[in-house]
Order: C-alpha cells, then sequence, then structure tokens
C-alpha cells in the first residue's frame, strides 16, 4: 500500500512540475504575432485603440485591421517601425556577431542584479514568470522599485551592442516579455507598487525606447515582445501624465512622458502629451530652482538628477522641433554654474542631505563643453585646462543659503560647506549650521551620509542620518532640531555672509528645537581666513541652565587623537585641528560605530555603503548665554604650532587673536552683521 502511496504521489508531483513547466514556456513560447494574438487578443486589440490609425505610413496597417486581420495589421505595424526614419537617434545597426563576454552582464544572466550596491538573486516563481516583487536580501522594498526601472536590462543590451553575443539578446527578449505578461493588467491608479509607481514606470519608458529602436531590425527581438513593448508603453505613459509627482520626481517622470510622446508619434495621445509635458516642466522648473541655479530640495545628488532631466527634456524638444521659453536654457546654465562652483578639489560634489558623495568633474566638464564656459573646466580640473574664474574662488548661494569657502582651486586647496539656508522641499536632513571641511586632497569634517530609505539599513540608521546628530552642530540639551521652513521666498540679506580676497564670512541663527523646555537659540558664525584656518562662533542664547553639546564628525579615513581639550588628526598627508579657544571647560569624548543607547559614530557616501567613523564630543553646562569659540586648522603634514586668544566679548562680537607659523592675525568675528568683520 505504500508503494502505491508513493507512486501516486510522484505521479501528483510530476503534474506539478508538468504544470509548472507548461506555465513557463507558455509565455517563453511566445515569440510569433500568431502566438502572442492567439494568448492575449485582448493586449493587441487595446493596443490599437490606442493608435492612430490616420497617421501617415499607417495606411497598410489601417486596411488590415479595418478587414479584421489582426495578425496582417501586427505585422503591418512592424513593418512601418523597421522602415522608418523617426527616432534616429536611437536606431542602431545590427552588432557583428562574437562570443565575447563581460563580467557584470553575465552575472545579470543568472538573475543576480546589484541594486543600490546591494546583490540579490530574483526568484521565480510557479507560474515560470520571475518574481518582480523580490525585495532583495535586506527585504528592501526600494530594491523591489529600482529593479523595476531596468536598469541592469540597459546594461545587458549595451554589452550586447559592444560584443554582438547572442546571449545577452536572448535574455533581453526573454526579460521583457516575462515582466510585461506578468505586469498585467496596468491597474491605471497611483501607486506605490513595486511595478506601478512613477520613478519606475519614467526609467522603464526610457529604457525600453533605446531597446526598441536600437533592436528594432534584429531578429533576436521577437515581433511578440516588440508588440507587447508598443502595448505597454501607451500604459507608462498614462501614468505619468496623470499621477506623476513634483520636484525631482516631476523631472524623471515629465521627460519620460515627452520620451514616449516623441518617440512614437503614433499614439493617439502623442500631441497631447507632448504639450502638456512643455507646460508642466517649465512651470515646475521656475517652481523647483531658485534664481541662483540650486533645486529647491538643496541635496547636490538630486539636483543632478533633475537638471540631467531638464537636459534631456530639452533634447527631445529640439529633437521634435518643439520651442521651450529662453528661461529654460538659461537655468540649465545656472544649475552647472552651482555643480562647478561647489565642487570639491578633488572633483567630488557636497554630500548633504539624501545626497551620495559622487564625483561630479565629468558632469561639469561636459556642461562646459556645451555652453563653452572654460571656467567651468577651470574649477573640474585644478586649472589644468580652461580659464580662470574671474571671481571666487569662494561663493555663497544667497537662495539655497550655502557657502562654500576655498583657499584656490588646486588640488589641495581649502574647500569648506556651510549651510544657512531653508530646510528644503524634499529630501531634508534637520542640519542647518552644520559645516563640512576637506583639505590636502582629504575629507576631514564630514556628514553622516542618508544609508538608506527603506529596509533593516534604514531602520537602523534612518533617524540617525536625518537628525542633527549625524552633523557637524550644536545639541542643546541633547535634543536635535526641528524641521524648518521648506523653501525660501527670499534671499538671505548680505549682513549675513561677505566674500572678500582675505576671508569669508558667513552666519545665521537657528532656534526650533524638538521637545525643548524654555527659550534658546544658537547663532553660528564662520570665519575662513583664506589659505589659513576657520573660526567658528556659537552663541546660545537661553533663559535657563543647560547642556550643550559640540559634535565633530570625521572621515572614516581619519586617524584622530586629543591632547587636553583639542583634538587633532594624524594621517600621512591632510590633517586637522580643532581648538577651542576661551575659558570654558569642555569634557571631551569620542565615539566610534556606537549602536547603543543611541546611534553615533557613523558615515554613509553612497547609498547601502556605511563604516563607523569618529565622533569628536565636547560636552559642557552653562548657567545663561554663552558664546563658545572654535579654531579648526588644516594642515598637510604636522599641525603647526597654534594659540588663540579672546581679546574681547561683547553681545554683538567676538574679538580673537591667532598666532601661527610666525605670522599673527587679529580678528573681530561679528554674530550677525558682516559688515563689521574684520581682520588685520
Amino acid at each position: 500500500m505504500m508503494n502505491n502511496f508513493l507512486k501516486f504521489g510522484g505521479l501528483i508531483l510530476m503534474l506539478i512540475l508538468s504544470g509548472c513547466v507548461t506555465a513557463e514556456s507558455a509565455w517563453r513560447d511566445l515569440v510569433a504575432i500568431e502566438d502572442l494574438y492567439e494568448a492575449y487578443p485582448e493586449t493587441i486589440e487595446e493596443m490599437f485603440s490606442q493608435i492612430d490609425l490616420t497617421h501617415p505610413g499607417l495606411e497598410d496597417v489601417r486596411a488590415s485591421f479595418e478587414q479584421g486581420q489582426m495578425v496582417n495589421a501586427c505585422a503591418n505595424l512592424l513593418m512601418f517601425f523597421r522602415q522608418g526614419t523617426h527616432a534616429a537617434h536611437l536606431r542602431m545597426p545590427l552588432p557583428v556577431k562574437t562570443q565575447e563576454r563581460e563580467g557584470e552582464a553575465d552575472t545579470i544572466l543568472t538573475d543576480v542584479f546589484s541594486i543600490q550596491n546591494v546583490r540579490g538573486k530574483v526568484p521565480f516563481g510557479s507560474d515560470g514568470h520571475r518574481d518582480w516583487h523580490y525585495r532583495g536580501p535586506n527585504n528592501d522594498r526600494e530594491w523591489a522599485w529600482l529593479s523595476n526601472r531596468h536598469s541592469q536590462l540597459l546594461h545587458v543590451f549595451d554589452t550586447y551592442q559592444e560584443t554582438g553575443n547572442p546571449d545577452y539578446a536572448s535574455y533581453i527578449d526573454l526579460f521583457l516579455r516575462d515582466f510585461i505578461i506578468k505586469s498585467m493588467p496596468y491597474p491605471a491608479k497611483k501607486g506605490t507598487d513595486a511595478i506601478w509607481r512613477g520613478l519606475e514606470v519614467a526609467a522603464r519608458a526610457k529604457v525600453w525606447s533605446r531597446i526598441f529602436y536600437g533592436m528594432i531590425n534584429d531578429p533576436a527581438l521577437s515581433p511578440a515582445t516588440q508588440l507587447l513593448m508598443l502595448s505597454s508603453l501607451p500604459d507608462h505613459a498614462h501614468y505619468n501624465r496623470n499621477f506623476h509627482g513634483g520636484n525631482n520626481w516631476l523631472t524623471m517622470e515629465i521627460s519620460a512622458l515627452a520620451t514616449v510622446a516623441t518617440n512614437f508619434p503614433i499614439y493617439k495621445g502623442a500631441e497631447e502629451w507632448i504639450t502638456y509635458s512643455i507646460a508642466e516642466m517649465t512651470k515646475s522648473m521656475k517652481d523647483q530652482v531658485y534664481p541662483d541655479g540650486v533645486q529647491t530640495e538643496l541635496t547636490s545628488h538630486y539636483h543632478n538628477v533633475s537638471l540631467r532631466n531638464f537636459e534631456l527634456f530639452k533634447k527631445i524638444c529640439d529633437r521634435a522641433g518643439r520651442e521651450l521659453p529662453g528661461f529654460f536654457s538659461e537655468t540649465i546654465r545656472k544649475m552647472y554654474a552651482y555643480i562647478a562652483q561647489a565642487v570639491r578639489p578633488d572633483g567630488y560634489r557636497i554630500l548633504n542631505n539624501d545626497g551620495d558623495r559622487g564625483s561630479d568633474r565629468s558632469i561639469i566638464l561636459e556642461g562646459a563643453e556645451r555652453f563653452g564656459n572654460g571656467t567651468w573646466t577651470y574649477l573640474a580640473t585644478n586649472g589644468a585646462e580652461g580659464i580662470k574664474p574671474d571671481d571666487g574662488p569662494s561663493y555663497f548661494f544667497p537662495w539655497a543659503g550655502q557657502l562654500i569657502s576655498r583657499s584656490g582651486y588646486d588640488a589641495d586647496a581649502h574647500w569648506s560647506f556651510f549651510d544657512i539656508g531653508p530646510w528644503g522641499s524634499g529630501h531634508q536632513h534637520n542640519d542647518k549650521l552644520h559645516i563640512s571641511i576637506a583639505a590636502y586632497g582629504r575629507d576631514l569634517l564630514v556628514d553622516a551620509g542618508r544609508f538608506a530609505y527603506t529596509g533593516e539599513t534604514a531602520k537602523k540608521f534612518r533617524p540617525y542620518a536625518r537628525s542633527s546628530a549625524g552633523h557637524n552642530l550644536i545639541l542643546i540639551e541633547g535634543k536635535n532640531q526641528a524641521p524648518g521652513p521648506k523653501l525660501a521666498d527670499t534671499t538671505i540679506g548680505d549682513l549675513h555672509y561677505r566674500i572678500t580676497p582675505q576671508f569669508d564670512y558667513a552666519s545665521h541663527t537657528f532656534g526650533d528645537y524638538l521637545d525643548m523646555a524654555g527659550q534658546v537659540t544658537h547663532t553660528r558664525s564662520i570665519l575662513y581666513v583664506r589659505g589659513g584656518f576657520w573660526v567658528v562662533v556659537d552663541k546660545v542664547t537661553s533663559d535657563r541652565p543647560r547642556t550643550v553639546t559640540a559634535l565633530w564628525h570625521w572621515h572614516p579615513d581619519c586617524t584622530v587623537e586629543k591632547d587636553g581639550q583639542v583634538v587633532k588628526s594624524k594621517n600621512e598627508k591632510g590633517n586637522l585641528s580643532i581648538m577651542p579657544v576661551g575659558g570654558q571647560e569642555w569634557e571631551v569624548s569620542f565615539i566610534k560605530g556606537q549602536e547603543q543607547p543611541q546611534i553615533q559614530g557613523w558615515y554613509s557616501p553612497e547609498y547601502n555603503i556605511f563604516s563607523p567613523n569618529t565622533t569628536s564630543i565636547y560636552d559642557t553646562r552653562i548657567d545663561g548665554n554663552s558664546t563658545f569659540i572654535w579654531l579648526l586648522v588644516p594642515s598637510e603634514r604636522e599641525a603647526p604650532e597654534v594659540d588663540g586668544k579672546v581679546i574681547s566679548m561683547s553681545p554683538n562680537e567676538v574679538q580673537l587673536a591667532v598666532r601661527m607659523d610666525q605670522k599673527k592675525w587679529e580678528l573681530i568675528i561679528p554674530h550677525l552683521n558682516s559688515r563689521d568683520v574684520s581682520l588685520n
């Protein structure tokens, strides 16, 4: 009886497995037009309902369609695209077949995708389709979202064009057929689903356009897959037209809508899509880019996202012969000017808010070539090429409230970023009055970064990333800053900043802390003596005794030590000393990689990449109003002998004497009036 049971169980298992194979082979075998129409007639009919059959060149398509010859209509439609000339910029010759291979593409062929620095193998379901909702090994919905943007497929496509290896072409064909069939039906509503969310929809429309036209005459991209793409693209356009977001999301989604409208003008909605796109994109550009050229999210990473999509949109309109208002190009130019003037000496961008510390050098050089601006070339190449700017080397952006200080343009120059602007319209951190410093080719004082948005990494580190505790700030009673105004309605007045050949100055006040009893404000003034050092003056105005904590976060590569109340790095090249000046007694401690009782001492230069870093923590107790002064002294090798002495303090300013390397400076640093700054 047991043998009969085993035989019966084995038969059931074989039937189950047979069913799985059948389900899998069903979509895999849909290559010919006839087979696709037989399996999904409603999909083909819906596709034709989206097409303007009176479009020039579609006469044979229309005739077959009106006679009910749907297979012929599909064949004629594909012939129209193969013989057409529109989207010429995307059409590519067939690659020469070879057996050459590329490592990352081969990894993708095993369905192992690398998403935001995390590798995961996408599983298959019992229906033979990939699990397009798979969240990766860290159960991160961002992983699922980004895997559905199909950047991995674009990498395979580019590799196929370079190598001509047919394995890559076959994967593209099966991947797209799998995805499109599994994604049906289109829900036609705004959502956060792994497949039908705005950014993913937008990214796919751009990737698919390249693949469709790049392989339009390639037999490896089957007629069935081409038709499925044509059936799904109107859904992508509909989503971006009706459910797009704002800020940098809008730039990505609306540029995708314009991509479909201009690359596939046969769709009935194409003309309305491009008209709508122009209206929305030009309006959004005015709304999300300040007159000083900085995108309102005030995150260098997303500034570049918007810039790239504004540029893409202009190219789309230029190719389509659609004119944009004059301010459109001028705004793009200002956005390039910002990243050129803010770039670190090593070519990397500011790490602020939800950003990554990526290189801007190639982007700046592209902009310099496009706009014929040799000064940007000079900035990006440390003076090796281009034209030396008449202004600079420091810059202040009065709408963004950002001071970029430099000693010069060379690779070893001092550089700092001081933030006195609004909170930002998106991706904000509670970090007003934060300062980052680099010198001699090395990051020294750093922002904590963004870590991750969702998943286990975000659950652990996200509150720290956004909090004041992850920045170089003053904490009062251990409290974090509260969110501030999202947008500036006017510029920061010139009483708050001043740039001269000898020094840079900026100052501002913050007074809104979470769960803070009583009244307290923090005013931070920074004076950078060009080629010398930074002076940071922190004035705390309080109606009662308080505990005050000053945080200084070091780059993980820095070796840090303390000598009494002075903290300094001990790197082979590129160092900084932090020296309190005045009579305040500080308790100095280091924290590195702490998880309990709260996160402290962690750094994330890129999404999902993080490591411990040293945080120098200065704690003290004040009875009421107090002022603290810090000397931040960079050095290439050994720290110089420095002496700082307070000459006088008043409610409005501090006067300071600094001796270093046989030189002496006398400085007057006001708390909030740039006209009173004095440097002798």
